[in-house]
């Protein structure tokens, strides 16, 4: 199984956590933005990371390949079977990729991606978003966070993963996140990224993600 795309990517991270979590092996072929092997721009026609190739099977979209992954394996590891559980796992899951995410691109892209694409960053955009979006996001996590520290079933699950992705790579850019001042989530970022999958597919795209934020 090859899933296509820039590993640094919230999407691509998320499934290849998934994946790890689910005990299914992959291969990481790089692409994105136009570029990439056969099976990338075939599946992918419209040039979304991440893109999946399973034999002949094409597919994009990181919640499309979670659902073809989580039906190929079943079982409860991130996704849980109880019904509210499900769907507020569902909900966190959306709420990174949809809400998180438009706001962490502001600030990731135009801090460490344009200047590798040659764009023109929009650092004002950036600083907005980190001073007046990503608090709101911060707000909200810190008081929908349970003592356990975990967002579903007092256990790690796809809503961790999905939600913290994309505060990851805001991260990598911004020290917005105060700990005094929003203590459950940065003690929950934490635990997620010392979860030996996320850990493993953060140290593998290390080298990717200095190359974007070095000066």
């Amino acid at each position: 199984m090859i899933i296509h795309g820039a590993r640094p990517s919230p999407f691509v991270r998320k499934v290849i956590v998934f994946a790890a979590e689910k005990g299914i092996e992959v291969e990481v072929q790089a692409a994105g933005f136009g570029r990439g092997a056969d099976g990338y721009l075939k599946g992918s026609p419209f040039g979304k990371i991440p893109a999946l190739e399973d034999g002949d099977f094409l597919l994009c979209d990181s919640t499309a390949i979670i659902t073809y992954m989580d039906a190929l394996h079943p079982g409860t590891e991130m996704i849980p079977a109880e019904p509210k559980a499900r769907a507020r796992t569902i909900w966190y899951e959306e709420f990174g990729d949809t809400v998180v995410q438009p706001i962490g691109q502001k600030i990731f892209f135009n801090r460490a991606v344009a200047k590798r694409l040659k764009r023109e960053p929009d650092l004002a955009a950036a600083d907005a978003a980190e001073a007046g979006e990503m608090p709101k996001i911060y707000d909200y996590l810190e008081n929908v966070l349970p003592q356990s520290g975990w967002l579903v079933e007092d256990r790690f699950t796809l809503a961790d993963l999905a939600a913290a992705c994309p505060i990851i790579n805001v991260g990598y850019v911004s020290d917005g996140l105060s700990a005094d001042r929003w203590p459950r989530v940065a003690g929950w970022i934490g635990r997620v990224k010392a979860r030996p999958s996320v850990a493993a597919a953060l140290e593998q795209e290390a080298e990717a993600v200095r190359a974007m934020v070095e000066k």
